[in-house]
């Protein structure tokens, strides 16, 4: 569908009285359609009859996404609620939104409006980097003190289950089998990944999140992008500050930030798991934070290899401490 003249609903987003320049298309989506918008926009008549009002003008640009698909209708206002979010907090490091909603002339049909930033697909420096995420977990609260976000936000097409619980384990579970449930549905059933499935969420998942939460052990529910791999983290050309985008945001455990990075096929790598881990810290039990990232890559390869070595579940880490003289 073409886009150059727009909905009167992206109008109304727009600076009032701004005339529309110019809409082409921008940038890679995969769920939606990219375009980059250029409008004029009038200055305030300060009465002086000497300076030409062209000439007062000012060009702005903006950054539109397009839903197309009414399955996906509530991507737009996820991802203005994630970036909202992520803006409290490191204000110069996010793309801040401006607004989303339907389309007047087709409300099966969304939109989602931020101004416009000149990025380089580049990977930052790893020490600033680690800077921004390091405030971002460090400074976000949960504002009910729980786990989840107040909207579901969306990993590619599936919607997150953010419904708020005090147990990180129940969090991550859920979401973990409703991920596989929808690789089986697109690609078929596996057989192999559906016994994997069962036996590591019963063993390894309880093994590994369960003693985050027990034994006077704690865990603060912060902002958590979600989905930082290095497409989704680029250079400001104008400001040379790294910036992130396309966040799937909830409160959540830290570390779980980390998911997409050790992975080949990604720059951000072990380096930078190692940097995190020495400047921001692990979790208690310290011990478990690298199995905890294998964890959170869910790779068929790191499920086989975590339930290997934890074959009898929480029971291992309870005769862990046992064994250690505490009590769990």
């Amino acid at each position: 569908m073409e886009y150059e003249i727009l909905d009167e609903a992206i109008i109304r987003a727009l600076p009032a009285g701004c005339d529309v320049l110019s809409v082409v298309p921008h940038g890679k989506t995969r769920w939606s359609v990219g375009l980059r918008v250029d409008v004029q926009v009038p200055s305030i008549d300060q009465g002086d009859d000497d300076e030409d009002d062209e000439d007062d003008d000012s060009e702005q640009q903006f950054f539109l996404k397009i839903i197309e698909r009414r399955e996906w209708l509530a991507m737009a206002e996820a991802e203005f609620e994630g970036q909202k979010a992520l803006t409290q907090y490191i204000p110069d490091n996010v793309v801040a939104p401006l607004a989303w909603g339907l389309l007047d002339s087709d409300p099966s049909k969304s939109f989602f409006l931020t101004k416009f930033r000149n990025l380089r697909a580049r990977c930052p420096p790893l020490a600033p980097f680690l800077a921004i995420l390091k405030k971002l977990h460090q400074t976000s609260t949960s504002p009910t003190g729980k786990f989840g976000f107040h909207v579901p936000t969306f990993f590619g097409p599936p919607p997150m289950i953010n419904d708020w619980t005090e147990s990180w384990e129940h969090y991550y579970a859920r979401q973990f089998a409703s991920d596989v449930s929808l690789v089986q549905h697109v690609h078929g059933i596996d057989a192999e990944l559906q016994a994997l499935t069962e036996q590591f969420m019963d063993k390894v998942i309880a093994r590994l999140l369960r003693p985050l939460q027990t034994g006077g052990r704690r865990i603060r529910p912060v902002l958590c992008h979600g989905d930082l791999w290095d497409g989704n983290v680029q250079i400001d050309v104008d400001t040379q500050q790294p910036i992130i985008f396309d966040a799937v945001c909830f409160y959540g455990h830290n570390e779980i930030d980390l998911q997409c990075m050790g992975d080949a096929r990604y720059v951000l790598g072990m380096d930078f798991v190692d940097m995190y881990k020495d400047e921001v810290g692990a979790s208690e039990p310290q011990r478990d934070f690298y199995d905890r990232h294998k964890m959170y890559r869910m790779s068929k390869d790191d499920m086989r290899a975590l339930l290997q070595k934890y074959p009898n579940g929480y029971a291992d880490f309870v005769d862990d401490v046992a064994a250690a003289g505490l009590v769990e």
